[in-house]
């Protein structure tokens, strides 16, 4: 495994970081309870030590998912969590107010049978003016319930409002992947000057970057992705996409390892001190993951990738 120390903190961190929305059971798919667990243990028996989830995925499941899959390994890992989205009259409101972070973290807290978070991430802003988010971190973290913290999806326009707490933050993250390069400007630009790491979620495009899918993918009604919204599987994107994998088959036989593979090795090559956040259902998908590891892409591979999926 690669390990990278997360900037503003002392987290030494894999560069693969599983990812936890599919502990939630929702949404994915078919989901067994034991083969995600076997996935959490997976990960840490080839080196992972880097855990992300979310309050509002699976409505927790997801937390307590890992919890268990963990188990006394908690304290040899690097947990980070999310704050700031919850469920109201059937809609989904944004909320960073103080009453509510500290309500999110205690259930957090409770379902990651956990006493601290390693990172406690706003997951998406509202108009809670700033100041008042960060006062209420500062707080938790003096009261040792969380570490540090994090940003997820800040694009352009609410930068602004972040410089002054520039080195208060550990890790940014974004969806990027080879799939979907359209916040590839704000993802640079906020961890160039708030001076972090930059981490990409949907670092596989949903799973189209797999190599597993062709132009007659088909979801049930339990998989998200059979939504037009997940572009990735949809029209004209669903025909560029594949084109991407097909620029990837090549470089993977040359390299020996899986198109996943490919796909999050460009991350980690491309993206300066970037870590890969990838979600997993079962321990072979884990495995084909960590392929990445341990070799680089070539000037020209990347050349190609790079122009194929501007």
């Amino acid at each position: 495994m690669e390990y990278i120390e997360l900037k503003n903190s002392d987290l030494k961190v894999s560069r693969i970081c599983m990812g936890g929305c599919p502990m939630g059971g929702y949404g994915w798919g078919n989901a067994q309870e034991q083969e995600l667990l076997d996935a959490i243990n997976a990960a840490v028996d080839n080196g992972i030590n880097f855990f992300d989830t979310a309050d509002t995925y699976g409505l927790g499941q997801s937390e307590k998912t890992l919890a268990k899959g963990l188990g006394s390994k908690r304290k040899d890992v690097v947990i980070e969590s999310k704050f700031g989205v919850r469920f109201s009259g059937g809609k989904t409101v944004y909320d960073n107010s103080s009453a509510y972070i500290r309500e999110a973290l205690e259930g957090t807290l409770q379902r990651l049978n956990t006493n601290y978070l390693d990172i406690y991430t706003i997951h998406y802003r509202d108009n809670t003016p700033i100041e008042e988010v960060i006062d209420t971190l500062v707080k938790l973290r003096e009261e040792g319930k969380v570490r540090y913290f994090g940003l997820s999806n800040i694009h352009e326009e609410g930068l602004l409002e972040l410089l002054p707490y520039k080195g208060m933050f550990v890790n940014c993250q974004d969806e990027y992947s080879l799939a979907c390069r359209k916040f590839e400007g704000d993802l640079t630009e906020i961890a160039s000057l708030m001076q972090l790491n930059p981490l990409t979620w949907g670092s596989l495009g949903q799973g189209i970057l797999t190599g597993k899918y062709d132009r007659n993918a088909m979801f049930g009604n339990d998989d998200r992705r059979s939504r037009d919204i997940y572009v990735n599987f949809h029209g004209e994107k669903l025909t560029k996409n594949l084109d991407i994998v097909d620029a990837m088959r090549p470089i993977a036989v040359s390299h020996g390892v899986s198109i996943a593979a490919v796909a999050i090795r460009f991350i980690l090559d491309y993206l300066k001190d970037s870590v890969v956040l990838v979600g997993a259902k079962r321990p072979a998908q884990i495995l084909g993951n960590c392929e990445a590891i341990g070799w680089e892409l070539t000037p020209e591979e990347i050349i190609i990738l790079n122009e194929i999926s501007k």
